[in-house]
């Protein structure tokens, strides 16, 4: 089964899609944080038979929800409304710095952050 991971952020979302047997993942793209966020999260979904979505849970450093969470929740409603697979949260602290450290900044740098909240999810799987 194919899983989706979301880094989440006010202006850019990183997205990056497992493999077929959801043990790696990949980053896959970054969209734009707009009005039509949903409907291409949405279309994704479909196109690549997404089966569950996991998204990073935005906690500050005292483990409390930061401001971008109640955002992230909304979409979290959202799409469960939208394509019924189960979303789960994941812890997404320093994802985005990790992504940097490894491969500076670029295009695809939130995507990286969307694939390490992913690949702790499904490492903690396995």
């Amino acid at each position: 089964m194919r899983l989706m991971g979301i880094d989440y952020g006010t202006k850019r979302v990183g997205v990056a899609l497992s493999d077929e047997g959801g043990s790696m993942a990949f980053p896959h793209r970054v969209i734009e944080n707009s009005p039509k966020l949903l409907k291409e999260l949405v279309s994704l979904i479909e196109e690549e038979h997404v089966g569950e979505i996991v998204i990073g849970h935005s906690l500050n450093e005292k483990n409390e929800a930061n401001h971008i969470q109640a955002a992230i929740e909304r979409l979290v409603l959202d799409l469960t409304l939208a394509v019924g697979v189960p979303v789960h949260l994941e812890p997404e602290q320093y994802s985005t710095q990790e992504a940097l450290r490894i491969q500076g900044r670029n295009e695809k740098t939130d995507a990286s952050a969307a694939a390490i909240i992913l690949n702790s999810h499904l490492t903690k799987r396995s």
